[in-house]
C-alpha cells in the first residue's frame, strides 16, 4: 500500500503555497509518499474585521489545526512560525523547521520610496502590534491604520483606502511570487521581526515516529537554533503574536546572536538589547535576554497590555 500523508493548512493563498511547497519536497524526497492537503479554516481566519489585538486568545491561526491533528484528521500541520503560540497543546511538538527565507519587513508603496519620505501624517496600513509600535517610536507623526486580510486584499486595500504605504513580511512575498512589488526593505534597527518570522514549522502528534522520520528532512539545524532562541524569549514573556514584542536570532561564526525587544502599543517606551552566546544554548539565551528586558521596565510594559501582574 502507498503511504499517505495528509497535512492541515489554512486555506490562504499564501498558507496553500507554504503547503504546497512542503508538499513536493516531501514527494520529492519520497517517490512512494503520496501527500494530501486539508484545508482548515482557523479563527483569524474568520474573523476579519476587528484588528487580532482585539479578539485577543493565542493560536488564532493554528488552534483549528492542532484540534484536527489531536483528532486524527490529518498527520501534519503546516504553520508560519511567526503565528505559533510559545506554548504547545498537549501532545503536539513542532518538529521540524525548515530553512528560513527572508525574515525582514517591507514597505510597499506607489508614492513613496522610503519611509522616512513619508510626510508628517501619512497614513500607513498594518494591524500588527509589533510593527506599529517599531512605526510610532521611529515616526510619531505618522498615521497607523488597521489593516487585515491575506497578502491580496491587503495590496488591493493600499490603492482603494488611499493608504501612503502597507507593511508585509518579505517572506510571505517572495512565496507568492510579489517580491517585484517590494519598494523597501525595512532594516531591523527601524522593524525588529517576528518572532520566528521566516520560518516555516511542521507540527504533528508526539508519538508519531513514522511522521516525524518522513518530514526530517526538511529540517534546517541553523534555522532551528535561531528559532529556539527567540521562542524561548517569546515564552519567558508570556507573550503570542497579538503583543509588541519582536525578536531575531542569527547565528555567525559558530555563535548565536539574539535580539529582542519590547515596547508599549503607541511606541513612546522601548526596550532592546542584545546577547551573544552558544548555539546549544539557545533556550537559555532567549530566557536570559527576556528578563534583562523585563527587569529594565518590560515587566511593567506587559503587565499592563496584558491587564494582570505578570507571573515571572
Amino acid at each position: 500500500m502507498t503511504p499517505q500523508l495528509r497535512i492541515g493548512t489554512r486555506g490562504s493563498p499564501l498558507a496553500l503555497a507554504q503547503a504546497r511547497w512542503v508538499q513536493a519536497e516531501l514527494e520529492t524526497q519520497h517517490p512512494h509518499l503520496t501527500v494530501s492537503l486539508t484545508i482548515i479554516k482557523t479563527t483569524g481566519d474568520k474573523i476579519l474585521d476587528v484588528p487580532l489585538a482585539q479578539v485577543g486568545g493565542k493560536g488564532l491561526f493554528t488552534k483549528e489545526i492542532e484540534q484536527a491533528l489531536l483528532a486524527g484528521g490529518v498527520d501534519l500541520g503546516v504553520h508560519s512560525m511567526k503565528d505559533v503560540p510559545a506554548e504547545l497543546p498537549e501532545g503536539l511538538m513542532i518538529s521540524t523547521i525548515t530553512a528560513r527565507e527572508d525574515w525582514r519587513d517591507a514597505l510597499i508603496s506607489h508614492r513613496y520610496q522610503r519611509l522616512d519620505d513619508i510626510p508628517a501624517g501619512g497614513r500607513i496600513g498594518t494591524s500588527s502590534l509589533r510593527r506599529r509600535a517599531q512605526l510610532l517610536h521611529h515616526r510619531p507623526d505618522l498615521q497607523i491604520l488597521p489593516l487585515r486580510g491575506n497578502v491580496e486584499t491587503r495590496l488591493r486595500k493600499l490603492a482603494e483606502e488611499n493608504l501612503d504605504a502597507i507593511i508585509l513580511a518579505v517572506a510571505g512575498l517572495n512565496r507568492l511570487g510579489l517580491k517585484h512589488l517590494i519598494t523597501c526593505y525595512l532594516p531591523p534597527e527601524q522593524m525588529l521581526p517576528a518572532i520566528g518570522q521566516g520560518a516555516l514549522g511542521l507540527e504533528l502528534r508526539g508519538p508519531d515516529t513514522q511522521t516525524l522520520n518522513l518530514v526530517a528532512c526538511l529540517d534546517d539545524p541553523a534555522s532551528r537554533v535561531a528559532v529556539r532562541a527567540e521562542r524561548a524569549f517569546l515564552a519567558r514573556l508570556e507573550g503570542g503574536c497579538q503583543v509588541p514584542v519582536a525578536g531575531l536570532g542569527l547565528l555567525a561564526e559558530g555563535r548565536l546572536n539574539l535580539e529582542g525587544l519590547i515596547s508599549d502599543p503607541e511606541g513612546r517606551v522601548l526596550l532592546r538589547d542584545r546577547l551573544t552566546g552558544n548555539p546549544e544554548d539557545a533556550e537559555d539565551l532567549g530566557t536570559s535576554l527576556a528578563d534583562t528586558l523585563l527587569q529594565r521596565g518590560g515587566r511593567e510594559i506587559l503587565s499592563q497590555i496584558y491587564g494582570r501582574p505578570l507571573d515571572i
